[in-house]
């Protein structure tokens, strides 16, 4: 494997870590603001200003808790990865028809069942929507962690700068592109094929 390879390899595996770990939070968190709506302001809120740091700020205050390396860079992006997902789950769950779910409480579901059968396979694509503005992100923000000793695409172009070396800049700026380009493409597939085949638009 070349190193410029290796690299990408994990640059997105650092960046599918934060967006994963963002996933696992926001996901159920906006299913929570979704039943309970006078939570969503406050934690909307919270999430916003978390959003607003600078990427170094972040990066800094990540490491004062979790040292050096690859394990703060996956923390700092799953910060950043959590205003998308739970931005698109509450708006996709809560934007699920009132008349659909009076039809399924008319047929007996439960709140679980509603849940499951109704709001989330209408809201799946708004959700993925969420997690590819998300990815995206991250793939982009983690090319700074380098300043943090995290590895990934961040290294080369580091190295880089500090030698006024531009083909080594761009041999980790363009595979960083590259795998942005890439993964908005492959998650934006997917969250077509999540759409109900009746509400898909003929472009």
């Amino acid at each position: 494997m070349s190193p410029v390879l290796g690299l990408t390899v994990e640059h997105l595996w650092l960046s599918a870590a934060g967006v994963l770990l963002a996933g696992l939070l926001g996901v159920p968190l906006g299913i929570l603001i979704s039943k309970v709506r006078r939570l969503a302001g406050p934690v909307m809120a919270i999430v916003d200003i978390l959003q607003t740091i600078p990427s170094l700020a972040m990066l800094a205050l990540v490491m004062f808790f979790f040292g050096l390396g690859n394990s703060s860079l996956v923390v700092a992006l799953m910060v950043y990865a959590l205003l998308p997902v739970l931005r698109n789950t509450y708006t996709g769950l809560a934007g699920v028809s009132a008349d659909l779910m009076e039809a399924g409480k008319g047929m007996g579901m439960t709140g679980m069942q509603l849940l499951w059968r109704v709001q989330f396979p209408i809201a799946l694509p708004v959700i993925l929507a969420g997690f590819r503005v998300a990815m995206v992100t991250c793939i982009g923000i983690a090319t700074i962690g380098t300043l943090i000793g995290a590895g990934g695409l961040g290294a080369p172009i580091w190295r880089g700068i500090q030698l006024a070396d531009t083909s080594m800049i761009l041999a980790g700026a363009i595979p960083a592109a590259l795998l942005a380009v890439l993964a908005d493409y492959l998650l934006g597939r997917l969250e077509k094929s999540m759409i109900p085949r009746g509400l898909r638009q003929k472009i």
